[in-house]
């Protein structure tokens, strides 16, 4: 008997959006202090001492203690980006994390869809966008808060 072609089937809905990153890290505990001391975000679960997952309310990123021999290099993840509620925000993050010594990788500058952004370093060198993004900024996306 012939077999039949797998049936195709519907997209299903209720996609929240991207809202979980995890990274391999060297230095767990300079990470940490970037996205928790720096970015305020809250330590959500600690499982054990070589994972930490973090929270800012509506988002989850795991950090990951890299357990292989040599560190993976070069990543293929372009950035990751935190949104941010008003445009005003971009350049004050900006002025916060540079006096902090964080290494930038732009100055704030507007798109010409109207978001602003700039970009910067966190200890392990992913690349970390912070933005304004008027179809989502500004309390128009899902908090979980």
């Amino acid at each position: 008997m012939p077999s039949r072609p797998p049936e195709v089937s519907e997209r299903p809905s209720g996609l929240g959006g991207l809202r979980h990153v995890a990274l391999f890290v060297g230095d767990l505990a300079a990470c940490e202090q970037f996205y928790v001391g720096l970015l305020g975000m809250a330590v959500e679960w600690r499982p054990d001492e070589d994972n930490v997952y973090l929270c800012s309310g509506c988002d989850n990123l795991a950090l990951h203690r890299w357990q292989g021999e040599a560190f993976p290099r070069p990543q293929r993840l372009d950035h990751i980006g935190f949104i941010l509620d008003a445009m005003d925000d971009v350049d004050r993050w900006f002025t916060f994390l540079k006096d902090q010594g964080v290494t930038m990788r732009s100055e704030p500058r507007t798109h010409r869809d109207g978001a602003r952004s700039f970009y910067c370093l966190d200890p392990e060198g992913v690349v970390v966008q912070f933005i304004f993004h008027p179809p989502i900024s500004g309390g128009r996306f899902i908090r979980n808060d």
